[in-house]
C-alpha cells in the first residue's frame, strides 16, 4: 500500500472560549495553518497513480479557499474553531471527493502543535 500527501496553508482569525488563557482566546485572533493530506492505495495500472495529483489539488484548493483568510466562527458546520475541529471538517469536506483520503492533519507550526484525523471514529 503506497501513501501520497500533499499540503496547504491558509490563515485564518476565530475566537475561542477557553479556561486557560481565556482572555487573549475570547479576543479576534488569527493563526498561519498548514494541512497535510495524505491518500492511500495501489497505483491504477493504467497510470501508475493513485489519484490524479490535478484532481487531488483540486479538491484541496476548494478546502483551502473555504478556510484561507475567514473569521472561522462564521463557518457554520465547523463548530469551535479548534485544530480538532478543523481536521473533522476538511476530512468531510475532501472524503466525498477523494475515495483513498486516508489521513488529514492540521499543523500550526509557529507553536508546534499538530491534529491528524485518520478517519477512523470511536
Amino acid at each position: 500500500m503506497l501513501e501520497l500527501s500533499k499540503q496547504f496553508r491558509f490563515d485564518a482569525a476565530h475566537t475561542l472560549d477557553r479556561e486557560i488563557q481565556a482572555e487573549s482566546s475570547r479576543r479576534i485572533h488569527g493563526h498561519s495553518y498548514r494541512a497535510e493530506i495524505t491518500i492511500r492505495g495501489w497505483p491504477d495500472p493504467r497510470t501508475g497513480m493513485i489519484l490524479d495529483l490535478g484532481e487531488f489539488e483540486r479538491a484541496l484548493e476548494g478546502a483551502r479557499d473555504a478556510l484561507d483568510h475567514r473569521f472561522l466562527d462564521e463557518i457554520n458546520d465547523l463548530g469551535p474553531a479548534t485544530m480538532e475541529n478543523l481536521c473533522l471538517w476538511i476530512w468531510r469536506r475532501l472524503k466525498p471527493d477523494i475515495v483513498a483520503l486516508a489521513r488529514v492533519a492540521v499543523h500550526r507550526d509557529s507553536s508546534g502543535e499538530t491534529c491528524t484525523f485518520d478517519g477512523v471514529e470511536g
